[in-house]
């Protein structure tokens, strides 16, 4: 299946469950494919939004979801578009300002960043 397919086949199971799309984070090589069906479908290739949200040139390809939750709190979600999903959740308060909703979707951002760097390699010296 194609990057695309994967981030569709996702936000489609969100959706299920009443979840809306926010952002889209994709790497180069998403973006381009992205680009060509848009052009392929006689949009044209300097698309910028991926099924009517805005897309971000990234390092990793996610979701950013967001659903009202119990007590008029808003969930948002980033969704690791890969073989192997994994996703980072967080709870924000009605009252929250969005300039600490943006601080903290950016720490989440560099969580994920982390999650998906690979291990430090240990500087032990074999004798």
């Amino acid at each position: 299946m194609s990057q695309l397919g994967k981030f569709r086949e996702a936000l489609a199971t969100y959706r299920r469950h009443g979840w809306r799309l926010a952002r889209v984070l994709m790497t180069d090589g998403t973006l381009a494919e992205l680009r060509l069906e848009s052009a392929a479908g006689g949009g044209g290739a300097d698309v910028v939004e991926f099924e009517g949200a805005r897309v971000e040139a990234s390092d990793f390809d996610a979701m950013w979801l967001a659903r009202q939750s119990h007590g008029g709190r808003e969930a948002w979600e980033l969704r690791l578009v890969a073989e192997t999903p994994y996703a980072l959740f967080e709870l924000f308060e009605a009252d929250e300002e969005e300039e600490d909703r943006a601080d903290v979707r950016r720490e989440m951002e560099a969580r994920m960043r982390e999650y998906l760097s690979p291990p430090a390699e240990t500087s032990e010296s074999v004798s």
